[in-house]
């Protein structure tokens, strides 16, 4: 610093006494040449501690205190010099050096390099690389900014703002990686482990907000570490590979259930003793899943997975429906097949109510709105229509089974004592003692249809055997019909 000195001083005083004479200036240069190399070597000392300064600062605190003074005096003669040039035009070989801006050039470069230093394993070492990454990236900035608070600030005059500084460094640097991050191909669980970690767990008092840090900063002034964009991006290219994943596991669902109707023992029944299987309880345990995981993100994306299941629910009960028209109709070539039809039969329709209820559950848990989505009257009728086809096909079963007693009554046979009545009442009480089984309301609308279809059979009967008589009567006495009698299907209520 000395010889430094004396250089600028004889250069600057041959420069007044002549300011034309070059040769004398370029022998003070030649004499003064090793100093540069002096100021140079320096330099690189002050930079190796500023690189290490997280580190010095636990270690030696003077050395660090030592390198921001000289580099205080270097800025104070730069200035000096900068002041002089614009009096005389002269100014020394080197400067200004600009040394306060290159320590924190250097501090930038120390920052960064930790940041990015901070992945340990790869993908394909580890599936929980992210994760692990992220972790380690919120304590070295936590522990760093600890000890900028409590030491580096210290070392440092008052005017270098150096905690928010220091806070401005590792929030870009932090903002630098994971825009890198997320310019990568993550997959579904990377990309909700990074936004959880972007949108939440970065600005929580286990980060930027920790208690020792939020007396001298607002986090709430922070940019965002992701721009809007990036975040809708990743969240679109999730929700597409939820929609997959979903659909996949819906027909996956469905197909294993379908395999258990066809098998010789009865579903198992609920604490209530009502028939049910498995799929319901599936179904919604994946809902369950992706609503949980879409909530550590932020509400609305969580309302967003909801609509999707909704809308994957809606889709998912048209091929319901479907494929229990189709076990009725496999059933009606083989009545025998499958063994428990009618059990597996009454588990579908009790599926229907779970359903809803499930659903009712999910929106109240997920959803604070009260609002009727899209899909909700949808999945509603849909729920509705298969299970009052299934109690339909149920009733189809039973008068099946009562065809030929039906066709008994009010006749001859009827009249002089058969027991077709019976037979029909044991056999709907037979059939009603599983059907108890079916939960409400849909097991008191079955009672309420079988009573009706009874009561049409009977009513068919007494007019089938009243126009037959009326025929009859019209033929022994060679008398043509009355043209009210002629289609007497009119008289007939549906079946």
């Amino acid at each position: 610093m000395e010889l430094e000195s004396s250089r600028d001083d004889l250069m600057y005083e041959q420069y007044r006494m002549d300011s034309r004479n070059t040769s004398d200036m370029n022998l003070i240069s030649i004499y003064f040449e090793d100093v540069q190399g002096l100021s140079d070597e320096l330099a690189k000392q002050l930079w190796m501690v500023l690189q290490r300064s997280m580190v010095t600062v636990r270690r030696d605190p003077t050395m660090l205190v030592s390198v921001v003074r000289i580099i205080e005096r270097e800025e104070k003669i730069d200035r000096k010099m900068v002041d002089r040039k614009k009096q005389t035009g002269f100014i020394p070989p080197g400067r200004p050096k600009q040394w306060k801006d290159k320590m924190f050039q250097v501090l930038e470069g120390t920052v960064s390099t930790r940041i990015e230093g901070t992945q340990s394993v790869t993908r394909e070492e580890d599936k929980m690389w992210l994760v692990r990454l992220l972790e380690i990236t919120r304590k070295y900035v936590l522990d760093d900014l600890i000890v900028v608070k409590n030491l580096m600030v210290q070392c440092f005059p008052p005017h270098y703002d150096t905690f928010n500084r220091f806070f401005g460094l590792y929030h870009n640097a932090v903002s630098s990686r994971v825009k890198e991050l997320a310019s990568e191909e993550l997959e579904a669980n990377e990309i909700v482990s990074l936004l959880t970690w972007v949108l939440n767990t970065y600005t929580s008092a286990e980060m930027m907000g920790h208690p020792e840090l939020s007396s001298e900063c607002d986090i709430n002034l922070l940019e965002p570490l992701l721009p809007q964009d990036v975040v809708g991006d990743l969240l679109s290219k999730y929700l597409k590979t939820v929609t997959s994943n979903i659909t996949g596991w819906l027909r996956k669902a469905l197909e294993t259930d379908k395999k258990d109707w066809q098998r010789e023992s009865e579903p198992e029944a609920d604490q209530d003793g009502y028939y049910q299987t498995t799929l319901p309880a599936i179904v919604f345990q994946m809902f369950e899943q992706n609503l949980q995981v879409a909530a550590q993100i932020n509400g609305e994306f969580r309302e967003q997975v909801l609509k999707l299941c909704l809308k994957q629910m809606n889709s998912f009960l048209h091929r319901y429906k479907e494929e229990a028209v189709n076990y009725k109709e496999e059933h009606l070539r083989d009545r025998q097949l499958p063994p428990c039809y009618v059990h597996y039969m009454i588990a579908i329709i009790n599926n229907c109510q779970t359903f809803k209820e499930s659903i009712s559950s999910l929106k109240r848990k997920y959803s604070p709105s009260s609002e009727q989505t899209d899909f909700d009257a949808a999945i509603e009728r849909t729920l509705n229509e298969v299970a009052k086809e299934g109690c339909q096909f149920l009733l189809d079963e039973v008068f099946l089974d009562l065809e030929n007693h039906l066709t008994e009554l009010l006749t001859r046979k009827w009249l002089t004592g058969c027991h077709a009545v019976d037979t029909i009442c044991v056999t709907v009480e037979d059939y009603f003692n599983d059907f108890n089984k079916i939960k409400k309301p849909f097991n008191q609308e079955m009672t309420s249809e079988a009573l009706r279809r009874v009561v049409v059979e009977y009513i068919k009967a007494i007019i089938e055997r009243y126009l037959l008589n009326y025929y009859t009567q019209c033929t022994a006495h060679k008398h043509k019909p009355h043209r009210r009698y002629i289609s007497h299907k009119q008289f007939l209520l549906p079946p």
